[in-house]
């Protein structure tokens, strides 16, 4: 095994072009804005998986034995190689996944602090002595690495989202094979293979297989896969829980979610509106915590949804690369028919289009629906797009009752001036955040980040929490021979 080297090994630019081993194929990478050719990845077919198991089954147990102080250097290095990258960085993500400028900017950042917060893990304790009958025998419980972890990252924050799971997994002395989306593969692939070999992290430990769900579906089933971390769509969450339960293998999901933002009637309608228009509109809506319904109180609702319809429409849409552009691309077309359909729907059943409702090519109108009642599809879809359904309500409990009447419960946020009641409010939410007087995107490194029913299977990512999914315990006693007493 390569031994962990003292400096980061100087690096070119960004591999575009052709990049990977895979033997599967060829996927394009395209400019989510205008459709052109950025680059290429070879695609993983369902044997490199499993060679790519193999070897990272076959490295992981000298990473783990690895001093917790190279394993800190390493995370360190990749982190100030990241920031090394940023300039190249950003243009490509704006590119690849349609963000604004300050948006990729920001992944990088976020990204950065899960990298930083990853290195404070290896030097933590990691075990208990624990009481036993015998007083001669030594009895402790101590944290083992899972073993070789999988992560299956989504395309909406391709970056951020996978090295989530992926620098706490190499901090705690796990291998990890990753599998981006094919439409982020450059950032949620290349770009990390590229930062963790600058790293001088050892071959094998991280290898990324590009791919689609056929990819995704032989990493789940590989034999050399000890956990799944998988972040995604509550329809492919469903399906990877489903074979990882099958197979007795340890599985974290983070999914979907249609998080409600309630309005109380005393808010501060300055100040919630300030943030429904981020909690919406943000990176096109496309966040798995973004606001995705405006339960609103009736005595406020026509003049929020008045000025959330002036907010709408004063926001630029185009490539994100021109200037005073502020919404940009949905990730590509089929994502905007989407869209389209659950709108459409939505009006079929008795919802008013405010403004918006329509799309030109990947580029959707900011939407306000309004008078959406809890049967509307715009109620009960993860929407991934920039609308924004108001929802009208009488009563802190009907509130309660609407926020709850979805199977979804990642992300809530309460605005209103009574403290006490939003607090009363927010234990009465199953949802796994709650945000008071905030937004409901809302996260970092050391949080616990994790939702409930269909928006995740109770894992938190984040903080001394990673430690509970990517390490188990072992018991261990050692009893001293009789005759050494």
């Amino acid at each position: 095994m390569t031994s962990v080297s003292d400096t980061a090994i100087r690096f070119g630019p960004i591999p575009v072009d052709a990049w990977g081993t895979g033997s599967g194929g060829t996927g394009t990478i395209v400019d989510a804005a205008t459709g052109e050719r950025i680059g290429s990845v070879a695609l993983a077919s369902e044997a490199d998986v499993e060679r790519a198991g193999a070897v990272a089954a076959a490295v992981q147990p000298a990473w783990a034995d690895t001093s917790f102080r190279s394993r800190i250097d390493v995370l360190r290095r990749a982190e100030r190689a990241l920031e090394d990258l940023r300039d190249d960085l950003v243009p490509l993500m704006m590119r690849e996944t349609g963000a604004l400028r300050s948006k990729a900017s920001h992944e990088i950042d976020k990204t950065i602090d899960e990298l930083r917060a990853a290195a404070g893990l290896p030097d933590q304790p990691y075990g208990e002595l624990l009481p036993h009958d015998d007083p001669s025998t030594l009895s402790l419980a101590r944290r083992v690495p899972v073993g070789v972890v999988g992560v299956i990252a989504p395309w909406n924050a391709p970056l951020m989202l996978s090295m989530r799971s992926i620098a706490p997994a190499l901090a705690l002395g796990n291998a990890v094979i990753v599998k981006p989306d094919v439409k982020t593969a450059l950032t949620g692939g290349a770009v990390i293979d590229h930062v963790f070999r600058a790293a001088g992290l050892p071959n094998g430990v991280l290898q990324v297989v590009a791919g689609g769900a056929e990819a995704g579906e032989a990493l789940v089933r590989s034999p050399h896969t000890d956990m799944i971390s998988f972040t995604g769509s509550s329809a492919a969450g469903r399906r990877v829980g489903e074979v990882a339960g099958g197979l007795l293998k340890r599985v974290v999901l983070e999914l979907g979610g249609n998080n409600a933002f309630i309005v109380l009637d005393d808010a501060d309608l300055d100040d919630a509106l300030a943030h429904a228009q981020r909690g919406t509109f943000s990176h096109q809506g496309q966040i798995c915590m973004a606001t995705g319904r405006h339960l609103v109180h009736e005595s406020v609702a026509d003049e929020y949804v008045r000025r959330l319809v002036e907010f709408a429409e004063s926001l630029r849409v185009g490539d994100p690369r021109r200037s005073g552009v502020t919404l940009g691309p949905l990730i590509d077309v089929r994502q905007a028919d989407r869209v389209q359909g659950v709108v459409d729907d939505a009006v079929a059943a008795g919802a008013v289009v405010r403004t918006g409702g329509h799309h030109e090519g990947p580029f959707y109108a900011p939407t306000v629906l309004d008078g959406v009642d809890r049967d509307n599809a715009a109620f009960q879809a993860e929407i991934f797009g920039p609308v924004a359904p108001v929802t009208r309500f009488s009563t802190d409990d009907e509130a309660i009752r609407l926020a709850g009447a979805t199977p979804y419960g990642l992300s809530a946020a309460i605005h209103t001036r009574d403290l006490g009641r939003a607090l009363a409010i927010s234990g009465r939410l199953r949802t796994g955040m709650v945000h008071i007087n905030g937004q409901t995107i809302n996260d970092a490194a050391h949080i616990p980040m994790g939702g409930m029913g269909q928006s995740g299977n109770g894992g938190r990512y984040g903080g001394h929490w990673n430690l509970d999914e990517f390490t188990y315990w072992q018991w261990v006693t050692s009893r001293t021979p009789p005759g050494r007493r």
